[in-house]
């Protein structure tokens, strides 16, 4: 329980705070960024949350069935709209690709120059 106290803990600040100073981030972002740092920061050791995170990791799909089934509603709009729909899917997948396997070679012809 205290695992997820704390996971829950750095959700709550970070919604306090995007919704008290108004940042431009979703507050469970802010939550995580917060989490992350203290975790480096060894304010929170990694024991303490590592068995309520792999067992939230590991249900993780139970979290998203509330949006799949929400968007049942929208199946006559994605039917009327499934070729724009198509192009744009495939189109940003394979600019990830492209994108990243561009920084990925250029990244390694750098960490091969520094071995050298």
């Amino acid at each position: 329980m205290l695992g997820f106290a704390i996971l829950l803990g750095f959700n709550l600040v970070g919604n306090w705070i995007q919704w008290s100073l108004h940042v431009p981030l979703p507050g469970n972002v802010i939550g995580l960024i917060l989490f992350t740092a203290a975790l480096f920061l060894k304010i929170i050791k990694l024991k303490w949350v590592d068995v309520t995170a792999s067992w939230l990791t590991g249900h993780m799909l139970l979290f998203f069935i509330p949006y799949v089934v929400g968007t049942i509603v929208f199946f006559p709009l994605i039917g009327a709209n499934w070729i724009s729909i198509g192009v744009g899917l495939v189109g940003s997948t394979i600019g990830v690709l492209v994108v990243t396997g561009f920084i990925t070679s250029k990244i390694q012809v750098k960490v091969r120059e520094g071995d050298a």
